[in-house]
């Protein structure tokens, strides 16, 4: 079995609509957080209509639309889904400081294959060691340093491979550059 997940972060209430394109070809949509409200998550549509979100910062009642609000309590702050090969942790990462974050996340979470974060807006794929630790960057207009990224992640029990996608900033040329993809036992 392999499944092909979508991770998105911060989008702050706008999901880039080239990423919502790529998360269509996904089994599942993982957001990591600073969603900023429901019309995010609804217009994450992977294949299996499947999405989890975990709590950011900024994901709080006076920030949200009233008519939304009463579904913040239903986002955990963080979550564990258990994937073809290994553990997948959420978390959007503000509870962990900004030093040492990634050997924070490992000791905190070592039985993960792999911890997404988002909250710095800093694309970062660190799989120098296990667990890898992902940040998507922002996939919405808020802080996307560079324009809005997004990861895929494609998870077998055979192993899991990562592909990173920066897209230009509004304006640019439409089309997903594939920056880096890597894996150990890549199906």
């Amino acid at each position: 079995m392999m499944l092909r997940i979508a991770i998105v972060a911060d989008t702050h209430g706008q999901l880039d609509p080239r990423i919502a394109e790529l998360v269509t070809g996904c089994d599942l949509a993982v957001h990591g957080g600073d969603i900023g409200n429901a019309a995010v998550l609804a217009a994450l549509q992977p294949r299996t209509g499947r999405v989890l979100a975990v709590l950011g910062n900024n994901d709080v009642a006076h920030k949200w639309p009233a008519a939304e609000q009463h579904l913040l309590v239903e986002l955990p702050l963080e979550m564990v889904e258990e994937l073809p090969g290994g553990r997948l942790v959420v978390v959007h990462g503000h509870r962990t400081p900004a030093r040492d974050r990634h050997q924070r996340l490992r000791r905190r979470f070592p039985e993960a294959r792999a911890i997404v974060y988002g909250h710095s807006h800093r694309l970062v794929a660190d799989q120098d060691a296990e667990p890898w630790v992902l940040n998507p960057g922002a996939a919405g207009r808020s802080r996307t340093n560079g324009g809005p990224s997004c990861m895929v992640l494609i998870a077998s029990h055979d192993g899991w491979a990562l592909s990173v996608h920066r897209f230009p900033l509004s304006g640019q040329r439409a089309t997903a550059q594939c920056l880096r993809e890597s894996g150990r036992g890549a199906p």
